[in-house]
């Protein structure tokens, strides 16, 4: 028995990719905030690779799913570090 179908998948998806771009484009100057909302966004893909690999019997898209979390955790490495060197630069955070 299977509760949740395709659809909730993608609605959830949807929501998760929503609230990522509004976090890109409502806080601009917060590099923090931007570096999160760019995270939602690759995991409401993700989300979608995986549901798509679970209901067409296929792992291709959990393989993708795999390739686009170490994407994620080098930007996150590469974010925090240039977040370090503004704040020593510039004693703030603020991108703008």
């Amino acid at each position: 028995m299977n509760f949740i179908t395709l659809t909730d998948y993608l609605i959830f998806s949807t929501v998760l990719f929503g609230i990522g771009v509004a976090g890109v484009f409502i806080n601009i100057k917060n590099i923090i905030v931007t570096l999160m909302s760019i995270e939602l966004i690759l995991l409401a893909v993700s989300t979608n690779f995986i549901a798509f690999s679970k209901y067409s019997n296929n792992v291709s898209g959990q393989i993708f799913v795999v390739f686009i979390l170490t994407v994620a955790a080098l930007e996150i490495a590469i974010g925090l570090t240039l977040l370090m060197l503004l704040f020593k630069n510039k004693n703030t955070i603020s991108v703008g």
